[in-house]
């Protein structure tokens, strides 16, 4: 796979905007990492295919395990011919064995390619009925692990069911908006408006793909839909992940741009008579030769997280 990567010209020019611009010892030291490092320090360096997903899925373990949970649901909209999402599989199966917290994946799609385009807001410029189909439904189905399933239709017909199926015990962390339609990426962020909160994480990953190219813009395609669902919504927002970049190794990535998270502050977490209980902090005055102590938080007891077998 990665050898048919390499043949594309526009991996190249990624490599070369996106790591040959960052500073030489960092680049030598991906070089030990790639042959010595463990897996996140792998996603550290961005040395995984996809490093978005890496990142995502990782985060959103990492989340889980802070909650206290064992298995965290990650989402996939627009699976096209299957190639994010097996990625997506492999990712979950190693972050699984580094973090202990199991992956449950789901893809959407119509399994026919990209339908109508509905007016300007879904960027015909871009995108036309019939891109990306998926040409060998059965192959991909039968290659996927059975954590992993695809879910085909209309998103206006499947999300609902989805998200009212969906158990607490493994709740949304994160969620790949790649469905290039206005029209569809509306029906994709229903996803995330469920009323019971403990469906999601506290704090969800959201990846958002189509927001790249020059003509991309707020009035139109995910964007458009991104910024509608937070004016639609009073008690959750979608934003950057802010000093994201500040906090990553390499800072040049593009996919940087494209993570967002969701704040649930309908969240029991969120709420100040079932927040985490922890012990009281204090800054401690080294003035006045006090010996400064850092609060050890408690493990993870959360009522929203305590679901009955």
């Amino acid at each position: 796979m990665l050898r048919e990567k390499l043949k594309r010209a526009h991996i190249w020019r990624r490599i070369f905007y996106e790591r040959l611009t960052e500073p030489l010892h960092l680049n030598a030291i991906s070089l030990f990492v790639a042959a010595f490092g463990t897996y996140r320090a792998k996603i550290a360096f961005d040395l995984i295919a996809r490093q978005h997903y890496a990142y995502g899925v990782l985060r959103a373990a990492d989340l889980a395990k802070e909650a206290g949970l064992s298995s965290v649901s990650l989402v996939e909209f627009g699976v096209a011919e299957g190639t994010g999402l097996m990625n997506l599989s492999r990712i979950g199966k190693k972050v699984t064995a580094i973090t202990g917290v199991n992956v449950e994946i789901i893809g959407f799609d119509t399994g026919a390619g990209m339908p109508p385009s509905r007016d300007y807001r879904d960027h015909p410029d871009l995108y036309q009925q019939g891109d990306f189909p998926l040409r060998d439904r059965d192959g991909l189905e039968k290659a996927l692990p059975p954590n992993t399933r695809i879910i085909f239709g209309q998103l206006k017909d499947t999300v609902p069911a989805f998200i009212e199926a969906l158990s607490p015990r493994s709740p949304l962390g994160f969620v790949i908006i790649d469905v290039d339609y206005y029209s569809s990426a509306v029906e994709a962020f229903k996803l995330l408006t469920h009323p019971d909160p403990t469906k999601y994480l506290p704090l969800a990953v959201v990846y958002v793909d189509n927001v790249l190219a020059p003509s991309h813009n707020d009035w139109c395609g995910e964007l458009l839909a991104l910024r509608e669902f937070n004016e639609r919504q009073a008690m959750r927002k979608i934003t950057h992940d802010t000093f994201l970049k500040s906090r990553r190794i390499f800072k040049n990535a593009i996919w940087l741009d494209q993570i967002h998270l969701l704040h649930l502050f309908d969240h029991p977490w969120m709420q100040p008579q079932t927040a985490i209980r922890r012990t009281r902090e204090e800054c401690g005055n080294p003035y006045f030769g006090r010996r400064e102590t850092l609060p050890r938080r408690e493990k993870p007891s959360h009522p929203g997280f305590k679901v009955e077998s």
